[in-house]
């Protein structure tokens, strides 16, 4: 887990053990969020009303933390299976697809040689599953929108991160979250680079997908 080559927060690269668990193949899209909304009057996200954002095949954005937790619990209560969002470390063990070590799910070649690269996340977030999956089934894990992730954040929790199922410290300002933007300059990003907000913000490229222990 983590990255030499990256930023500081990436650093050191250790060997981390999680349980078995499960992931969803795909982020949640507009077509499952609707159904949680219909269900339990949650308030729609802005993005509903944006044609840039609303096909019911786009992942569902502009989702906080909250949100995203609120409906893993009612995931959970219709289902009577414990859904909820990945740590870190299940999302970047999830992302890697395998290939220990790698930069990028793919590999090491540069993101700009990937598929369609230059014609994809042009005006927003592209329907899911439009490229080839990672080496375990999972579509746009590294790209598409930022996935928030159940962890607190903090920079330095590398150096003290236990080695059995590490779950962020225990308390904190912002939540952590993974994976690439359609509004970055690099659209796909790195599977071990980290990124964090405030719980409570909503933006238009942040999404969840949801995970299971099993």
């Amino acid at each position: 887990m983590g990255c030499d080559s990256g930023a500081a927060n990436e650093r050191p690269v250790h060997r981390v053990f999680v349980d078995e668990f499960a992931i969803g193949r795909f982020a949640v899209t507009n077509q499952l969020y609707q159904f949680f909304i219909e269900d339990t009057g949650h308030e729609a996200p802005p993005g509903s009303r944006d044609s840039r954002f609303n096909h019911p095949e786009q992942p569902v954005t502009s989702i906080s933390w909250f949100d995203a937790t609120r409906y893993c619990e009612w995931l959970s209560q219709k289902t009577g299976k414990r859904y909820r969002l990945p740590t870190e470390a299940e999302w970047e063990r999830a992302a890697r697809g395998g290939l220990e070590g790698k930069l990028y799910t793919w590999g090491d070649d540069a993101p700009e040689r990937q598929p369609n690269y230059s014609e994809l996340w042009l005006n927003g977030p592209e329907r899911v599953g439009q490229r080839p999956p990672n080496g375990f089934g999972l579509h746009d894990i590294s790209e598409n929108v930022h996935e928030w992730c159940s962890d607190w954040y903090d920079e330095r929790y590398y150096r003290a991160s236990p080695s059995n199922n590490p779950r962020g410290p225990a308390t904190g300002t912002r939540r952590a979250s993974r994976g690439g933007s359609w509004r970055h300059q690099i659209k796909i990003t790195r599977v071990a680079a980290r990124s964090s907000i405030p719980p409570e913000f909503k933006y238009s490229d942040y999404g969840f997908r949801c995970a299971m222990t099993i």
